[in-house]
């Protein structure tokens, strides 16, 4: 089969490789995979630079690249109770092959009629289901996301659209406004134009009172001002750091505003889904099935150095998808 493997420690676009590799064998827990849809995430690229904790590390030779996945379940263990057939996400390792083994406890079963491009980024919806939970903010109070043109914050726009949650996106390019305010941004803040009035303008959007949430992404300068801008008992939940400038605050500025300051984790880095949390994620694929998937990019395996420049360069533009 075919796989984007590496071999070495370093960028993406200096150590990837296509390659030919055998199809995986399974054990008694596993189920074979033949992948529909991988999707192209930053945190893959931590992966390939050996920059996640244990055991989230490389082997050598020839680690196959990936994350994220989405496909069909070909064959299965004897200790495994799903059927050959079935359609399923899965956040594990070896995504980026046309065929991937996993084992059947990391898997999320979908739909059969579940877009293949949407399942490849189950990770994203998990995600942003949680970080709004993990907000705390109530329909009718303001929520802002930093990086409005992400994944994973057209996601939150789309879940907080349902809840009546009125949204602030802040993006570095106003491009795509009318497109973020269909998926749900409320406000659409350009900072390429208003850069110096981002505070003033925030509260005057929310009717000086201050926005109750802050789902960030980016960090530098712009964090700091949007934190001036909070009522009382809100959160600042950090998602990210694309920017590699700092802020600086004042205990003040947190203490007098009640401010708690949140770190998220994705909640299956380390284990994989729990029992009781099917429910949940039923759920999220019922409610997600019609969501835009912030899709810009559609390559097959061999046009991989394509997919990962864009990818690089472009992550504002969406996702990109390799599709089996």
């Amino acid at each position: 089969m075919q796989a984007i493997t590496f071999n070495r420690i370093g960028a993406p676009e200096e150590v990837l490789q296509l390659s030919e590799v055998s199809i995986p064998a399974i054990k008694d827990n596993e189920v074979l995979i033949r992948t529909t849809a991988a999707s192209i995430n930053p945190g893959d690229f931590l992966f390939i630079q050996n920059l996640y904790p244990e055991p989230k590390k490389p082997v050598f030779p020839l680690q196959i690249a990936g994350n994220h996945g989405s496909g069909i379940i070909e064959k299965v263990g004897k200790d495994v109770s799903l059927q050959p057939g079935s359609h399923a996400a899965f956040s594990y390792y070896n995504t980026w092959a046309e065929y991937v083994a996993v084992p059947a406890e990391w898997l999320i079963p979908l739909p059969a009629e579940y877009p293949a491009e949407l399942g490849s980024q189950f990770v994203n919806l998990i995600t942003a289901w949680d970080l709004l939970k993990q907000s705390g903010v109530k329909p009718g109070q303001w929520l802002v996301l930093t990086a409005g043109n992400a994944a994973v914050s057209k996601l939150v726009a789309q879940l907080a659209k349902q809840q009546g949650i009125p949204v602030i996106s802040i993006v570095r390019s106003v491009k795509q406004a009318q497109l973020l305010e269909s998926l749900g941004a409320t406000v659409v803040i350009d900072l390429s134009v208003e850069r110096e009035n981002v505070t003033q303008r925030i509260m005057e959007i929310s009717g000086n009172k201050g926005v109750k949430g802050i789902i960030d992404n980016v960090g530098g300068p712009v964090t700091g001002e949007l934190l001036r801008c909070v009522d009382f008992d809100s959160k600042l939940i950090i998602n990210g750091g694309m920017s590699a400038e700092k802020y600086t605050l004042h205990n003040f500025d947190v203490l007098l505003k009640g401010l708690q300051i949140q770190s998220h984790v994705y909640r299956y880095f380390f284990t994989p889904p729990l029992p009781e949390d099917v429910a949940t994620l039923k759920e999220i694929a019922a409610i997600s099935a019609n969501f835009a998937s912030n899709v810009s990019g559609i390559h097959a395996l061999e046009d991989f150095k394509t997919a990962i420049e864009e990818s690089i360069r472009f992550p504002e533009k969406g996702k990109q998808i390799f599709k089996m």
